[in-house]
């Protein structure tokens, strides 16, 4: 019984792309583990920017920063 969880930033994501993810994530256990698709879970947490830290600082000013 597979669980994946998959975080990502707040920035408008459809429910059209989220859909687009779990069934990527499902198809990839199924075709890497052989894992069943009725048994497979898929969660998908979104954080607020200012919550989420990469390289020690806010991912905004992280991107800033990249670009």
């Amino acid at each position: 019984m597979p669980y994946v969880n998959i975080k990502i930033t707040r920035e408008g994501t459809t429910p059209e792309q989220k859909a687009e993810l779990i069934k990527g994530a499902t198809d990839l256990l199924v075709h890497v583990l052989n894992k069943t698709p009725a048994t497979t879970f898929v969660v998908i947490d979104e954080v607020d920017m200012e919550d989420w830290g990469v390289g020690g600082v806010p991912v905004d000013d992280f991107r800033k920063s990249q670009q």
